[in-house]
């Protein structure tokens, strides 16, 4: 599935994949999806206003930071010792069940992580037109849905919702 997409959309799949694994969540939720797109802004959109901080705050992740350090474990230097290279986009494959058609997989070298329905939302309306799959489509996807929460988020945050879903619109329509 990720054959379509660019290659910052894919980091942007991978990283939220990622979120997910790291908070022990049993599946990709669309709140994780829309930190990976801040995380890597795989588009310019000048609207999007947000920083990875603001949603990181309000997605809450889960970090287990604070109780390794009482240990005198450093989690960030952990985890660049041993994950060298897993977040590269070219390891991680998406993949839908051919035995079960709505179960849509995120396949790495951290683990697997099937997507919740909101995130399977977001790659379908990404995947919907021809062309390649880019940041702004995953955007609109988040924003397709409005059930998810992503837009809550970004309007908590002080995004002008109007102007980027006519920005994000525009751009995932050309891209077609």
């Amino acid at each position: 599935m990720f054959a379509r997409f660019t290659q910052d959309a894919r980091r942007a799949v991978v990283r939220a994949g990622i979120h997910a694994l790291d908070a022990g969540r049993p599946a990709l939720e669309a709140d994780l999806m829309l930190l990976g797109l801040a995380e890597v802004r795989p588009f310019s959109l000048p609207s999007f206003t947000v920083s990875a901080a603001d949603v990181r705050e309000r997605v809450a992740p889960g970090d287990a930071r604070a109780l390794l350090a009482t240990l005198g474990i450093d989690l960030d230097e952990v985890r660049r010792r041993t994950r060298a290279g897993a977040d590269d986009p070219g390891l991680w494959r998406l993949r839908r069940s051919r035995v079960r058609p709505l179960r849509v997989t995120l396949y790495g070298p951290l683990g697997e992580i099937p997507l919740a329905m909101h995130a399977r939302k977001v790659i379908e309306v990404a995947r919907c037109r021809p062309g390649p799959v880019t940041g702004e489509r995953l955007l609109w996807g988040l924003l397709a849905d409005h059930s998810n929460g992503a837009a809550r988020i970004l309007y908590d945050s002080g995004v002008n919702l109007r102007r980027l879903v006519r920005e994000a619109g525009i751009l995932a329509r050309q891209a077609a």
